[in-house]
This record gives C-alpha cells, structure tokens and sequence, in this order.
C-alpha cells in the first residue's frame, strides 16, 4: 500500500509538474509566439518593434540583400505557408511576392505596410516609349522617409492585432513607444539639413531609392538606375549625369549597400569625384554592423550625407 501511495504521489507531482512547467517552458513560449514573414529586412524590424516577445519574425530577403531582384527559395515557401501574417512593402517592390505566395499555397493575411501613403510616381525615362510617352512607374521607397515609417508601424500594428487580438494592449504600446522615437528622429533629420546650404544638398546614388527622403528632407538625389536596381542605366542616362555633376560641382556620392559598385565608381572615375562611402538604402546591416536596425540606418545615412555635403 506505502508503495502504491509512494506511486501516486509521484505521478501526481510529475503531472503538477508537466502543468507549470510547461507554462514556462521556452519550447513552448516560443511555440506560442505568432509567426510572421516580413519581405525584407527593414520591414522585418519594424514588425519586431511592434510585436516585440509576441512574435517570431522571418524576412524573406536578409541584410544587405536587394528586394528587387531576389529569387525566393523553398524556404521561402516554407516560412510563408506557416505564417500567420505577411507584411509586404507593396508600391511594386516585390516582383516576386505573388508567384512565391501561389507557390507557398500559405491562408495568412498579406498586408502592404504602405496603405495610406500616397505613392511618388515619374516617367521611366530608360523605357521605350508608348505612344509617345515613357511609362509611369511607382518609387517603392517609402520607407525612406521617417514620416512614412510612422505609417508603416500603424499598419503593422493593426495587422498584428487583426491576428492576435489578445496581444493589443502589448502592440498599442510597443507602437505608440515607436511612434514617438521616430517623431524625434524626423525633427532631428530635419533639422541637421535645414543647417546646410541649399546649393550643398545635391547627391548621387546607384539607383533612385531616396525620392521620398529628398522630399521630406529638402534634398536632391540623381542616379543612374531608376527606381529598380533591375532596370539598366543607359549610356545617354550616364553621360547626362557625369556632365551636371561636372557643371554643377556635385560632390556627395554613395554607394549603395545592397548594389553593384560598378556604376557608381565609374561615374566617380569620370568626374573625379571621390566616393563618399555607402549608404544603406533598401537593407539593413547585418547585426554588430553600422545599421542593424531601421533607426540607425537613418542616423548612419544622414551622418554620412552631411558630412560630404558640408565638404568635411
């Protein structure tokens, strides 16, 4: 019977124990998390800001990768046929999002983080015209300006408590926490630009990724590449710029992280321009780099910008 009892009460404190334990059990913590897919990098960490321990965030296109051109992978699929919300950028980053979204057979909800933001469009000037006309295409590169970036937390937030409803008051705060460092980060852009010269605010890039940041910022960004890094600079493009850097004295000009240095060193070469180092534009550093998160992107861009434009 003492051994009987002895019996009982271990299983009965193995069942206590599989009871509280298995509340905490990091396995299932993590298990419990709510799987995303991000397209690319910089959406991947404003998802995790917002959804902060409750999610489990993948992005589909990692540091310094370029959205443009990527190839998904069965990965890819994998990653999306599990999840349980899928943030695109939208505008037309993402060429390849609809065939890797049939491939992945995935039921989540796809939400473009860009609802709301009215979209900078210009004729492709390195397209073959129609009827006369070079057709319009859309600047994908909203994120570019922190006030947009603010948007794009909004939409994310919802998403999220469209999915999770258990988790708002943790998205609401984790948001509005967000929203007032990007709102101090926005006034500080602003105000290291307004102290330059407005003949100094001129720059050249790889590829037309910072449409949205000039307008917001009062700056003037030329490239040889539209807004794609899959359209091809033509020579007529080239020449053109190489003679206004020329004329007009440009001496900021970048590389970009995630782009051929090719082009860009060329142009450099040519003009006799020297190269002002990288910014990042459509990816973020991998960690322990200059701009791990979309924060400091910002930060290492505008130091690097100021820097050349004031000559220093």
């Amino acid at each position: 019977m003492a051994q009987v009892s002895r019996r009982l009460f271990t299983g009965s404190l193995f069942a206590l124990a599989l009871a509280l334990g298995g509340a905490v059990s990091p396995v299932r913590a993590e298990e419990a998390k709510i799987p995303v897919v991000a397209t690319f990098s910089i959406l991947g960490d404003f998802v995790s800001r917002v959804g902060g321990d409750r999610v489990a965030v993948t992005s589909l296109v990692g540091p310094n990768g370029d959205a443009h051109v990527y190839e998904p992978t069965p990965a890819d699929a994998r990653a999306l046929s599990a999840a349980k919300l899928v943030v695109v950028n939208g505008f037309g980053l993402e060429g390849w999002f609809e065939r890797l979204t049939k491939a992945s057979g995935t039921k989540a909800p796809i939400v473009a983080a860009t609802k709301g933001i009215t979209p900078r469009e210009m004729e492709d000037e390195d397209a073959k015209p129609v009827g006369g006309k070079h057709p319009i295409v859309t600047d994908p590169h909203a994120w570019q300006a922190v006030g947009n970036a603010q948007v794009y937390v909004a939409n994310i937030r919802d998403a999220l408590i469209a999915v999770d409803p258990a988790g708002k008051p943790v998205y609401e705060a984790n948001a509005a926490a967000y929203a007032t460092e990007l709102a101090a980060l926005d006034a500080d852009v602003k105000a290291k630009f307004a102290a330059l010269p407005t003949d100094r605010r001129r720059v050249i890039t790889n590829h037309d990724a910072f449409g949205y940041f000039a307008a917001a910022y009062g700056l003037e960004f030329l490239a040889p590449q539209g807004v794609s890094t899959e359209a091809e600079a033509s020579s007529k493009t080239v020449a053109k710029l190489v003679r206004q850097i020329k004329k007009e004295k440009i001496t900021a000009v970048f590389l970009e992280n995630m782009s051929d240095e090719r082009l860009v060193s060329r142009i450099a070469k040519e003009t006799g321009v020297t190269l002002g180092g990288t910014l990042y534009a459509d990816a973020l550093s991998p960690k322990g780099g200059p701009a791990p998160t979309y924060v400091d992107m910002v930060r290492f861009n505008v130091s690097a910008l100021t820097k050349a434009m004031a000559g220093s």
